[in-house]
């Protein structure tokens, strides 16, 4: 099953307000997309801490399976998760309904949901932790019609909206397939065809990435001047 399968499926009839799937609007700002320093978690040194509170209704393996998937980045990246202490900015972990971030640091407490019995895999951990490091879907990319088409008749009605492009800073990186980011060819389809086509390659199989591509981590380095 694709991350955007595993996410829908996990958000079937959640009362959580969503946009895009998956990312919980916030009202307080206005629809201008989070590129701004003011939406990235700030660096020390060399470093992004970003501090971090895992629920207590997780299991200890339900637990490391979160703790793991956020250790690639600390392999990879300059962010470096945190057990929080007295910080008042930080990503609380909890199992709520569904799979869902915010988009961008928020301030305060900044809730980030994995349902226990649906949303504990690493690449939907990875997923929603690049979602609250400000980036968005690969599909929703303000080049993408570059490189996808999107089949409007195929989209289920009402979810029309996940597929609306957003006005992204790309950072000089390619469109990836291959991106924990990208949902998968059928997405949100009423009809069992593509939602999403690949303009290259028609029969393109996408969506299915485990964990963090390599345009992935190139992102996170660049958005956060990892290598300054």
């Amino acid at each position: 099953m694709d991350v955007s399968e595993i996410i829908k499926k996990a958000n079937a009839g959640i009362k959580t307000p969503l946009i895009h799937g998956d990312i919980v609007p916030n009202l307080k700002r206005n629809a201008d997309p989070c590129v701004t320093k003011g939406c990235l978690w700030p660096k020390t040194g060399s470093y992004v801490y970003m501090p971090i509170t895992i629920g207590p209704e997780y299991t200890t393996a339900e637990s490391n399976i979160i703790i793991n998937s956020l250790l690639t980045f600390h392999q990879y990246t300059c962010i470096r998760f945190v057990w929080r202490t007295t910080q008042q900015d930080y990503l609380s972990f909890f199992s709520g309904t569904g799979c869902w971030s915010y988009v961008g640091r928020q301030r305060g407490v900044q809730q980030v949901s994995l349902m226990k019995n649906g949303c504990l895999y690493t690449n939907i951990v990875q997923h929603e932790v690049l979602h609250a490091l400000g980036f968005h879907h690969e599909h929703a990319r303000s080049d993408r019609d570059s490189y996808v088409s999107i089949n409007t008749a195929n989209i289920q009605p009402g979810f029309e909206s996940n597929f609306v492009k957003v006005a992204t800073n790309n950072l000089g990186t390619p469109y990836d397939f291959n991106s924990v980011m990208q949902y998968g060819k059928n997405s949100f389809s009423k009809n069992g065809l593509p939602t999403i086509i690949a303009k290259a390659n028609p029969k393109l199989v996408f969506g299915t990435a485990v964990q963090i591509s390599v345009n992935d981590i190139a992102r996170i380095n660049k958005l956060y001047r990892c290598c300054k």
